[in-house]
């Protein structure tokens, strides 16, 4: 493959770092409103008031870089992906976008910067949904494009629940992670099929996301594993874990061969 998905991923990961460091610098978020101190670490002085959970965020931004580097050096030829040219590069674009959407939270902890956070959430599941019905029921691109605006028009809307909810705080977490799980029952249920020679990345990507949700709750503020002043975080081991598991997700996706016992379905109809 050309070094286009390397380039746009690159160029993604430039502006998006730049412009989030810009706009916290200049207050362009907004306000303080302490969104994101549930997570711990104490705000700092300066621009970045929790600099462990905001840098953290560049594991994303790494994983996302993976991925394009790896379609350059051996883009996958058989399964959806090697069919459908565009989704790995468009994977990988929203896997860097993870990177400053999150740290645009944890960096400001204004109330825009929140929502940016949990809108980039809703991008990367509600493709990992999306892609997953897609196989399953034999479709293409277009019916992708078009579920995926419906998942994350649907997250956005629980989202607007605002009552606290035991263990994943927000409604749109809750959210999130159902399209997580259903994106990776799919996963199975493609696995059982024989479109897979192995699902060894799958489960790597499944035990970084166990491992990260445990994680997540363990190290909350308030908890006995909390230490607000510490710049080890929990929720910054969080975000390396989880931006591992998306790297592991699409190595996945790239061992997909095209064998299905309904091949007439795999036409990329819309």
């Amino acid at each position: 493959m050309r070094p286009g998905p390397v380039v746009c991923a690159g160029v993604v990961a430039v502006a998006g770092v730049g412009l989030l460091l810009l706009a916290a610098y200049d207050g362009w978020l907004g306000a303080d409103v302490g969104r994101g101190d549930t997570f711990c670490e104490a705000a700092r002085g300066g621009f970045i008031k929790q600099p462990a959970n905001t840098w953290s965020n560049l594991g994303f931004v790494a994983a996302g870089l993976a991925i394009a580097w790896s379609l350059l050096r051996h883009s996958p030829t058989r399964g959806a992906l090697g069919r459908h040219r565009s989704l790995a590069p468009a994977f990988a674009v929203l896997v860097v976008l993870l990177g400053p959407a999150s740290m645009a939270m944890h960096a400001t902890q204004s109330s825009l910067g929140g929502h940016l956070d949990m809108a980039s959430m809703y991008l990367v599941a509600s493709f990992i949904a999306g892609y997953a019905l897609m196989r399953l029921l034999g479709r293409g691109p277009g019916f992708l494009a078009i579920i995926f605006v419906v998942f994350v028009a649907a997250c956005e809307i629980a989202g607007l629940w605002s009552r606290e909810i035991p263990v994943v705080m927000y409604a749109g977490n809750v959210a999130f992670g159902f399209l997580l799980v259903v994106g990776l029952a799919i996963e199975a249920v493609l696995v059982r099929r024989g479109l897979f020679p192995h699902a060894r990345w799958a489960w790597a990507a499944v035990a970084c996301m166990v491992v990260a949700f445990t994680i997540w709750n363990l190290t909350a503020s308030g908890t006995g594993l909390c230490s607000p002043d510490s710049l080890l975080q929990g929720h910054a081991v969080w975000h390396v874990l989880c931006a591992a598991s998306a790297y592991c997700l699409y190595r996945h996706y790239a061992t997909e061969i095209d064998r299905d016992p309904t091949p007439a379905r795999l036409g990329g109809r819309v």
